[in-house]
């Protein structure tokens, strides 16, 4: 496959395939609101959404550096799925029944993100046909039937573990041993849902302004080269470019991740693929891959790529390094051979946010007014409504509207953690992690041991993700 036709960059396939929204105007000068959202993202949006439903009569202001959705949110690979970052951790610190109830949080959160799109005539190309895990050596295997026992354990017991016959069933992958299915995932288009959301929340009037950076957040400030807006609460829900903001940038590591998307595939090919139950499908890799079939019959798929830029740098407009293209391209071709002589139409990039303890969190600082919600790892774009409908829920306590809720009681609301290690260790530590993890799965696909990869087991320890 040449890549001499792919388009690189341009933020993503999804705006190329949708369409940039038409520009917001920046914020005119100093002004004052009663909630002050930084970030025009899902967490942002879905905060402003909740809030202003449930007080209408709330003064909503959401600050965006470019336009609604152009980080993560616009460039995600649309896994809309019940994965939360650092519910290990949380049994470990809480125990194990708190961890139960952030889990079954999320699993609702699938179906109440489905709902509110259906509520609010949000077409995402939404297909709820669920997660499905593959296993393509004995040491993925081993621990995709882990995944599965603790996944039970958390109270997912709807969960399906299918063998190498039954996995064929559903998707023909070369190599597949196993596979893990549960029903709390579906796929969607990540574009369409941040500009439905995007217009939802200013039809309920929320006021957006949008090529306006954030340079400083302080308690009742949010400080832009424009003026400054004025808030009882100021939110932060920056994500992957958290680090842009003052004083923030050891707070949570800009991870990146790079997408390729195929031209539309005809019938004929996807009779060697099947793939008809249109799950999101991901693996059991050290370096892990994860995919959709599109509503148009591409496949698009992504993974690490470049993990980090020095500084905690992100990217302008997603352009992708040629390698990691061809990276991408060679891991399509792996999974579905018949592939080969497809087109690459589209490559891309983004950033996503990394707590040095691998956990999302939610908090509210009550003597402040700051609050902030992120550090998804990768798994934002169900994570962001939960995120923020504690939000919503923290605010209405803390101005005296409402009582705790089960959201407020959630074992990451309030979480701490200590921030990065400065440079120039942050990038040394993250490459050679990255590395590691690499060299380990090239060394499990010819093992036929069970046991997971001795470097593997080490950069786990080392970076706290286990």
């Amino acid at each position: 496959m040449s890549t001499v036709s792919t388009v690189n960059g341009g933020i993503s396939f999804w705006y190329a395939h949708q369409g940039t929204p038409a520009p917001r105007e920046p914020l005119p000068g100093d002004t004052t609101a009663d909630v002050c959202i930084v970030g025009g993202g899902y967490t942002g949006l879905w905060t402003a959404y909740y809030l202003k439903k449930a007080v209408p009569f709330l003064n909503i202001t959401v600050l965006e550096a470019a336009f609604c959705g152009y980080g993560a949110s616009g460039r995600n690979g649309g896994w809309l799925y019940n994965g939360i970052a650092g519910r290990d951790r949380y049994a470990r610190l809480h125990g194990h029944d708190a961890a139960v109830r952030l889990q079954q949080a999320m699993n609702d959160t699938v179906g109440e993100v489905i709902r509110i799109a259906a509520e609010e005539q949000i077409d995402a190309d939404i297909h709820h046909g669920g997660v499905l895990e593959i296993a393509r050596t004995p040491a993925q295997l081993a621990r995709l039937k882990d995944l599965h026992s603790v996944e039970i354990a958390f109270g997912e017991t709807d969960r399906v573990l299918r063998g190498a016959r039954e996995t064929a069933e559903r998707v023909h992958v070369t190599g597949a041993v196993g596979s893990s299915w549960t029903p709390h995932g579906a796929r969607l288009h990540p574009a369409k849902l941040v500009k439905g959301l995007a217009d939802t929340v200013e039809a309920l009037g929320v006021t957006i302004h949008e090529s306006t950076p954030v340079t400083e957040i302080k308690p009742k400030h949010a400080v832009t080269p424009y003026g400054t807006v004025r808030a009882p609460y100021v939110l932060r829900c920056t994500e992957g470019f958290t680090a842009n903001i003052k004083g923030q940038k050891r707070t949570w590591l800009p991870m990146n991740s790079s997408m390729i998307v195929t031209e539309p595939l005809p019938r004929s090919l996807w009779d060697t693929i099947g793939w008809d139950g249109r799950e999101t499908l991901g693996d059991t890799a050290h370096a892990y891959m994860y995919a959709q079939r599109t509503a148009d019959d591409r496949i698009a798929l992504g993974g690490r790529g470049i993990p980090y830029r020095y500084g905690s740098a992100t990217d302008n407009d997603g352009r992708t390094q040629p390698a990691t293209i061809d990276a991408l391209r060679d891991l399509l071709v792996r999974f579905f051979p018949t592939t080969a002589g497809t087109r690459i139409d589209h490559a891309w990039s983004g950033v996503l946010g990394v707590p040095r303890d691998w956990c999302a969190t939610v908090t509210l600082d009550r003597s402040t007014g700051l609050g902030w919600a992120g550090g998804y790892v990768g798994s934002g774009v169900a994570t962001a409504n939960l995120a923020a409908r504690t939000l919503r829920d923290l605010i209405q306590q803390d101005s005296g509207q409402a009582g705790p809720t089960d959201l407020t009681a959630l074992p990451w609301v309030d979480h701490k953690v200590r921030r990065w290690e400065p440079e120039p260790l942050r990038w040394l530590g993250v490459h050679t992690l990255y590395a590691a993890y690499r060299t380990a799965d090239r060394r499990e696909t010819t093992s036929s041991s069970p046991a997971t990869d001795p470097l593997a087991r080490l950069a786990n320890r080392i970076s706290g993700r286990h």
